[in-house]
């Protein structure tokens, strides 16, 4: 990576990151764009910009280089290469990817949420957003806006796609039952913590086990595949989830 991709040493020292903060990297080819962001981020005591690249090798390299959460990617450089997110995934287990749009289309919107992207976003979303859908997607809920939501619906439908790895036994526990319920009803984990009596950490806790039993990786793919096995009513979901997606405005 070039020695000028790196953020200065007064605002990344020694490359570290304290607890609690959100190692982010940039990626864009558009330098002005990037300026934007980096100044937008650094009024943020709980997010630190680690790199900015301009090319996927780049990015390549950064997520080699340092423990990253969180990667603002510009949206052509991946609509030019379709099986780099794949790549980066596995370069990075565990990171979530937030794409940068000028425009897309229903195509475009299914497939990269397929891939598993966690968000788009517009070039011009409001400084206040991108902040907040930083937050959100790193503590693993998914960023989509109402017109997104129903592509992705439609084409779930439509399709009769199924979500990535589909594990054929679920032996959901009457709690998963519950909890998932709670989540297509929009419900957030402090909120289902206090419906059941317990902690958050213990609904994070469960949700990883649900995840890993119905081979989906965040609440939005749950909501669908709950659709799809009839878990609940997809009635119930849509507006659920169409309602979380509003409250992100």
């Amino acid at each position: 990576m070039k020695p000028e991709n790196q953020i200065p040493n007064d605002q990344n020292p020694g490359g570290q990151v304290e607890p609690d903060v959100i190692p982010v990297v940039l990626a864009d080819s558009q330098g002005i764009y990037s300026i934007g962001i980096r100044k937008v981020l650094a009024l943020e005591p709980d997010i630190r910009l680690i790199a900015e690249v301009a090319s996927l090798e780049e990015l390549r390299i950064a997520l080699q280089q340092h423990s990253i959460n969180v990667v603002l990617v510009e949206g052509e450089l991946l609509i030019e290469a379709p099986g780099s997110i794949q790549e980066l995934q596995e370069i990075s287990p565990g990171i979530k990817l937030i794409v940068e749009a000028a425009s897309i289309n229903k195509e475009k919107t299914v497939e990269l949420y397929r891939r598993g992207i966690r968000g788009i976003i517009s070039r011009s979303i409001s400084p206040d957003l991108l902040v907040k859908c930083i937050r959100r997607i790193n503590s693993g809920e998914a960023w989509i806006d109402n017109q997104a939501l129903n592509w992705v619906i439609s084409a779930y439908r439509s399709q009769g796609a199924e979500v990535r790895n589909p594990r054929p036994n679920h032996h959901l526990s009457l709690k998963e039952t519950v909890i998932i319920t709670c989540i297509t009803q929009g419900m957030r984990n402090k909120q289902i913590a206090f419906q059941l009596g317990t902690t958050e950490q213990v609904i994070k806790n469960y949700l990883r086990k649900i995840y890993d039993k119905l081979g989906v990786t965040d609440r939005l793919e749950l909501a669908i595949h709950s659709v799809q096995k009839k878990i609940v009513q997809a009635d119930a979901v849509e507006i659920a989830i169409s309602h979380g997606a509003r409250q992100k405005a």
